[in-house]
């Protein structure tokens, strides 16, 4: 049995893994190409309510404007995306897809202007749906992921306002939003919370408390009966 779920969580990690660094390889992959070439890449950023600006929704994420910039979004897509995929691995493709695109959506729908790029929308939005879905669920291991989450990026929340200059705080809002939403719409699917033995045993006394009950008011109804004939 312990072999097998060795067995089966390398497979979580692997998986996890692979996941992740297909997502690093076309960040960086586009920024050293754009680089090298001086293609003009970032201006094929999300600019809100222009129809130019609708491929952004799809190109934003693995556009950005520095080192910094993409070394930042790198490593919080790095762990942010090895939690999701590992402890969330039915529902991983899915959240991704969502945020990916409905956060892209969002950004275009309601943002003011400018041209937004960077990967942040994906990352605002895994760090909602990870916080929140633990406690939503009442799972405790996924709790646990929650606090993880708040410990290492608890901070971020402060840039879903225009706090900053230069940073697309409606794309953090955007992906956010959708997390949130993706945590609530989700909750009863993928992981579940554990049933213990003693909620079983619980669950068990209660019936055999409910049929003594029954039980007994029916013999006492009999017994009536029988001292009282009609």
């Amino acid at each position: 049995m312990n072999d097998v779920n060795e067995i089966e969580d390398r497979d979580r990690i692997y998986n996890a893994l692979i996941r992740v660094t297909i997502g690093i390889v076309l960040m960086w992959g586009a920024f050293f190409i754009n680089s090298q070439f001086n293609l003009g890449l970032k201006q094929w950023g999300n600019r809100p309510q222009q129809l130019e600006g609708l491929v952004g929704i799809l190109s934003m994420p693995f556009l950005h404007g520095d080192f910094e910039h993409l070394w930042g979004n790198t490593i919080a897509w790095f762990t942010l995306g090895s939690l999701l995929f590992y402890f969330y691995r039915q529902l991983g493709s899915a959240v991704l897809l969502w945020v990916y695109l409905a956060g892209g959506v969002l950004l275009w729908v309601s943002g003011a202007g400018g041209n937004h790029i960077g990967a942040s929308g994906v990352v605002y939005g895994l760090a909602s749906f990870l916080f929140l879905s633990g406690p939503i669920r009442k799972h405790p291991m996924l709790i646990r992921v929650s606090l993880v989450v708040a410990f290492l990026y608890g901070g971020i929340v402060w840039y879903v306002m225009p706090v900053k200059d230069g940073v697309s705080w409606e794309g953090h809002l955007a992906g956010a939003a959708v997390g949130t939403a993706l945590a609530w719409l989700y909750r009863n699917k993928g992981p579940a919370r554990p049933v213990y033995q003693w909620q079983i045993d619980e669950q068990e006394a209660a019936f055999e408390a409910e049929r003594f009950e029954e039980y007994w008011a029916e013999y006492m109804a009999q017994r009536e009966r029988e001292d009282n004939p009609s």
